[in-house]
């Protein structure tokens, strides 16, 4: 896909920057007020409709919001989301996609030619 337009580097380090401040003020509340955040946690979880697991307790997985595995991952899945936003008129993101035959690629591989490859991405074609 080449090198990244350039207004992505100023978005991606944007992101950079809220999720660093969002995992820095998540683990000082964790630090200062864990009753609370893990009441808050579990609260989310609920409205989601998540079932709860009595063999799943939530001294395993909360303390691991807000730690540096988090912080990759997310900055991981809001920059991935950033690339894979569509502009109308703009090239159709090079998304990853996995053929039936369980083959990956990527979606620019079913190009051929000069016939134009039309998706749709919502509303934008």
């Amino acid at each position: 896909m080449g090198l990244p337009r350039p207004g992505l580097w100023l978005k991606r380090l944007w992101v950079f920057l809220e999720v660093a401040v969002h995992v820095a003020v998540g683990k000082m509340l964790l630090i200062l007020f864990p009753d609370r955040v893990k009441s808050q946690i579990l609260a989310m979880g609920q409205q989601t409709g998540m079932a709860k697991n009595p063999h799943f307790s939530h001294d395993n997985w909360i303390p691991t919001f807000f730690s540096t595995q988090y912080f990759w991952f997310v900055l991981k899945v809001r920059w991935q989301r950033l690339e894979d936003m569509t502009e109308r008129g703009g090239l159709a993101p090079n998304c990853p996609v996995v053929r039936l035959s369980g083959q990956k690629c990527n979606i620019w591989d079913f190009m051929q030619g000069n016939r134009p490859l039309v998706l749709n991405f919502g509303s934008c074609t």
